[in-house]
């Protein structure tokens, strides 16, 4: 029976770094240590100053033993919505806050890293990135539940964060509209929407990003080639125009984008040094 059985799971490795992921259950070290975790900074997130703000107060806030909401981020793709959250951890974990990733199928067993977690000093984000439900996947009304209905999820020292590309997380289809009904004056949405609606809605704070503007984009790869170290002087068309057709090429203008181009700009400049100084 002993080999049926799950190893017995270790103490919590509160040293070995400040960013953990949950490998479940079965495992004998549930949570595994990430010792080196993405080093971007609060500064570094440009073009997303009102979402940054907001996430940052209550962050502090929960850091404060004051009420504080579990967060949703949701929008368009790399516009910096997992960003954030790794960036709070850089900001915050000398002040005790620790990260802690849970893939979606672990999501039934948050209440266990609840119960793991909830006598610790430390100050925990469960962070769920790109979280979101295909239609008839029943996995959602866990979420739901310990969202709305756990105590120990919602207060202490931890909380849940969560990054999506879909508001109410579920996919959405237009015969739902058609479906929705008129009672004494009153619109009155589907029941299947209401219930799609009501997971989104047990995050008590939303924020919402959008797709950057040109302007925006170039200031953005503008940070990011002056944090790699490049020289601001080499700014002119020519780079704009790399940057315009980098962007067209992946259909889309966004932080990540941004910083993508901007390190294949620079490692191409100074590779392009490097091979004139040996010749």
């Amino acid at each position: 029976m002993e080999a049926l059985l799950p190893p017995a799971p270790g103490d919590f490795p509160a040293d070995a770094s400040v960013a953990f992921q949950w490998r479940g259950g079965n495992h004998g070290q549930r949570f595994r240590p990430v010792p080196h975790h993405h080093g971007i900074r609060l500064a570094d997130l440009r073009c997303i100053e009102r979402q940054r703000d907001e996430i940052a107060r209550n962050t502090r806030q929960f850091l404060a033993g004051l009420p504080a909401n579990n967060v949703l981020l949701w929008g368009s793709r790399g516009t910096g919505k997992s960003s954030l959250i790794k960036a709070l951890l850089n900001e915050y974990s000398a002040e005790g806050l620790r990260l802690v990733e849970v893939d979606k199928q672990h999501l039934a067993e948050l209440q266990d890293i609840v119960d793991c977690l909830g006598r610790r000093p430390e100050k925990f984000i469960l962070y769920c990135d790109d979280l979101s439900f295909e239609s008839g996947d029943a996995s959602y009304k866990t979420l739901k539940s310990i969202l709305d209905g756990s105590l120990a999820v919602t207060s202490g020292n931890v909380i849940i964060y969560a990054t999506s590309n879909r508001r109410h997380l579920l996919p959405e289809f237009a015969d739902e509209n058609r479906r929705a009904r008129v009672v004494d004056g009153e619109l009155h949405a589907d029941e299947a929407t209401e219930e799609k609606i009501s997971l989104s809605e047990r995050f008590g704070l939303w924020l919402s990003f959008y797709p950057f503007s040109q302007d925006q984009y170039f200031e953005v790869v503008r940070h990011w080639l002056d944090v790699l170290g490049a020289d601001q002087t080499e700014w002119d068309e020519a780079i704009r125009l790399e940057a315009i057709r980098w962007a067209l090429q992946r259909g889309s203008r966004s932080g990540r984008v941004a910083w993508q181009f901007a390190r294949d700009w620079h490692g191409r400049c100074e590779l392009a040094k490097a091979e004139e100084r040996r010749d």
